[in-house]
């Protein structure tokens, strides 16, 4: 069946196209069978056609890697590898893909939907799942504090396993996994449980597993304080460099991309991953596990790496994945070598984002210090050369009179994004809410935080991530953060900071700056508000913070401590419930401090 629709809305220009609705199942695409060398001929068959709507109906529609086209991709925050494509749309235009509430369900290691160089594409009304997930759910039913070993169920048919001379191995598949990366979830909260690092257990040293009963396993192992508790579940997620090959969705070179009312139940890396990509528009992306997992995503729920134009988030619901929420950064990469005549031999720093286009003629370009990761120089980019997906040769249009002595890098200032974030929600998730390093404008608004690990981390480092960015103008307002931080110790609902190595040092500059945290709504065990380091005009006011009793008290940090800030105002601020007045802590490098009036909370 096919019908003319007379108007399809683009991101950022409202254009009129003619556009075709193509019901898949005219194709032989049908729930209850494997969908995926049809899908692929049907999106190869549209490639040159203008405005195309892809319309399915509900049901489930299965996908294999068998039948599946396969390229080599460079992602970024993932492995590399050739990858099997159930929606391959290179170089597309002016396509919708709407599920039409359809389920799509798929098996083993195969990308669901790669968007490459495309322009104007949408994604709507579906869910993403896999019918065996890329991780596992093992409930504890014994442990012993003496010898650290614990006793683990296995359901044999959701997570089948193998013991292998005194190895655990989780059959996959068509395809084993090691022990690896673990992290110990409770199922009363679907979170990390409080303190999980204590609980950690290191597999790459000797252990033994052996069969404990039916469906059970003993497991003997070096763990960092105790083995897991009973009624806790170890998730454990593979190991490098086979842990990350399968996220969800990839942006690849594509300019205004919609994704809407989209459900993501797992992946074996992120839900999201965009790189180079210009306006993303999210609204009503929903990461959550399914009704059988604790477990969402192997990685981040949304991940923009290198972008520009806007990226807004709205309505969205991302929990228990097993990273962040959402971060937003540029790259660093490291000049091996000026060769001189205005070119420089460079290397992409970190070893998962190999392959990344970092630069072309036209862009402009930050010369930087590695040791102090602050910039020197600006100019723009002439020309590009590819030597592998390690090293490029970029030719800049002007060099400094005198190249600086010591390491440097160099930073892309053109591709940062703004960014809008309202109404969304972040909760029982591993590490943070949100990381946010972009020199574009940045609004949080309205927002649910709910992390294990810090709400909202402004960073930025040039020796661990290589993830550029240093804020220039955010605003955080209006926002709830709960309880975050139960992983224990000094986390912040906000904490803006560069990440500095024991080579590194501040220099004769402020890093980030123009931050504002104001009028937020703050439930916490701990009492605590706001770390920063190295910024430059910073505001917190209006900011309330209620003591709760959900976790055990954290009183051992200040609820504000700054290090090497300028220009900072503290005021408004109420803190209720507390049995000690809060405090702020400022270092002797801080200059233009204003503190109060606030109530609960002052200097010593």
């Amino acid at each position: 069946m096919r019908c003319i629709v007379t108007t399809l809305l683009a991101l950022s220009v409202s254009t009129t196209f003619a556009n075709q609705t193509i019901d898949v199942a005219d194709h032989g695409i049908v729930p209850g069978t494997d969908c995926t060398f049809a899908v692929n001929r049907l999106i190869e068959s549209v490639a040159d056609q203008d405005a195309v709507t892809l319309r399915f109906a509900a049901g489930q529609y299965d996908f294999y890697p068998e039948n599946a086209v396969e390229r080599h991709r460079a992602v970024s925050n993932h492995d590399n590898s050739l990858k099997r494509i159930a929606f391959p749309l290179f170089g597309h235009q002016n396509v919708t893909i709407d599920g039409g509430g359809a389920v799509f369900m798929f098996h083993g290691r195969i990308s669901p939907l790669v968007l490459a160089q495309c322009t104007n594409i949408t994604l709507k009304n579906f869910t993403i799942d896999w019918q065996r997930s890329f991780h596992d759910e093992l409930p504890v039913i014994a442990s012993n504090p003496d010898d650290g070993s614990f006793v683990v169920e296995i359901d044999p048919k959701r997570y089948p396993h193998t013991i292998k001379n005194g190895n655990l191995l989780s059959d996959k598949y068509d395809w084993q996994d090691r022990m690896g990366s673990n992290i110990v979830f409770d199922p009363k909260t679907n979170a990390p449980i409080f303190n999980t690092r204590d609980y950690s257990i290191n597999f790459s040293a000797p252990y033994t597993a052996s069969h404990a009963g039916e469906n059970a396993v003993k497991i003997s192992s070096r763990v960092r304080k105790s083995p897991p508790p009973v009624g806790s579940v170890l998730i454990s997620y593979g190991t490098h460099p086979t842990s990350r090959l399968c996220p969800a969705i990839h942006l690849d070179q594509a300019n205004q991309t919609r994704i809407q009312n989209v459900t993501i139940h797992a992946a074996g890396g992120m839900g999201v991953i965009a790189e180079r990509c210009d306006d993303v528009d999210l609204d009503g992306l929903v990461v959550t596990s399914n009704q059988d997992r604790i477990v969402s995503t192997r990685a981040d729920a949304t991940h923009f790496i290198g972008c520009r134009g806007t990226i807004h988030l709205q309505n969205c619901l991302f929990e228990h994945m097993l990273d962040d929420g959402i971060n937003v950064h540029g790259a660093y990469v490291k000049v091996v070598e000026y060769l001189g005549d205005r070119q420089f031999l460079c290397e992409i720093s970190h070893f998962q984002q190999w392959g990344l286009v970092f630069s072309k003629p036209g862009d402009r370009i930050a010369l930087l210090s590695r040791t102090t990761v602050l910039p020197f120089f600006e100019t723009k980019v002439t020309e590009t050369r590819i030597l592998n997906e390690r090293r490029l040769l970029v030719t800049l249009a002007e060099v400094p009179d005198q190249m600086p002595e010591g390491p440097l890098s160099m930073e892309n200032l053109t591709w940062y994004p703004d960014l809008v974030m309202k109404n969304n929600t972040i909760r029982e998730n591993r590490a943070r809410g949100a990381l946010i390093t972009t020199k574009g404008k940045v609004l949080l608004q309205d927002n649910v935080i709910a992390s294990q690990m810090h709400g909202i981390l402004i960073e930025g480092d040039n020796n661990k991530w290589y993830e550029s960015g240093g804020v220039q103008d955010i605003t955080i307002t209006g926002n709830t953060f709960d309880n975050v931080g139960f992983e224990g110790g000094p986390v912040y609902p906000l904490l803006a900071s560069p990440l500095l190595n024991e080579t590194q040092h501040m220099g004769e500059g402020h890093f980030h700056r123009n931050i504002r945290f104001t009028d937020n709504t703050i439930r916490s065990f701990s009492g605590h508000l706001v770390q920063a380091r190295s910024v430059t005009g910073l505001t917190i006011s209006g900011n309330r913070l209620e003591f709760s009793k959900d976790y055990p008290a954290v009183t051992d940090f200040p609820a504000v401590d700054l290090e090497y800030c300028d220009n900072v105002t503290i005021r408004d601020n109420d803190a209720v419930g507390f049995d000690r007045t809060l405090v702020v802590e400022t270092s002797d490098d801080c200059s233009s401090v204003s503190v109060g009036p606030n109530s609960g909370l002052d200097r010593p």
